[in-house]
């Protein structure tokens, strides 16, 4: 018999051994990306205190309006948008890209995207 491999499974490994690495601070945060099937999120996070400054997705209604008729990586980018513009109200210009585990390909790599068109530095 074959063996399936657990995709998630890998990459709950992978984003474990990146997060050995990775620490959010106060003067540089954790951007936090996780992708499911129909959705993206977004939030950065201060790992020194314990505590998550911002967030978006697509499920947020002031996303959700815009993102309408859009596929899912423009859809990603725009949520990258969101919590770039909510970084800078909060006066955050510079983050550490956690990309949790997933290749930096298609959505990922849109929502980093966005997130530097808004003003973000990685």
């Amino acid at each position: 018999m074959f063996n399936k491999i657990d995709k998630n499974k890998e990459r709950l490994r992978r984003h474990a051994r990146v997060r050995k690495k990775i620490k959010g601070t106060t003067e540089s945060p954790r951007l936090s990306v996780y992708r499911s099937l129909n959705h993206i999120y977004a939030q950065i996070i201060d790992d020194v205190k314990g505590v998550t400054l911002c967030a978006a997705s697509t499920m947020e209604k002031g996303v959700q309006s815009k993102i309408k008729k859009m596929n899912k990586s423009d859809a990603a980018k725009e949520v990258g948008k969101a919590v770039a513009e909510k970084a800078k109200k909060l006066g955050i210009e510079t983050v550490v890209f956690d990309r949790g585990g997933y290749i930096y390909t298609g959505r990922v790599q849109a929502l980093a995207d966005g997130a530097r068109e808004a003003g973000l530095k990685f």
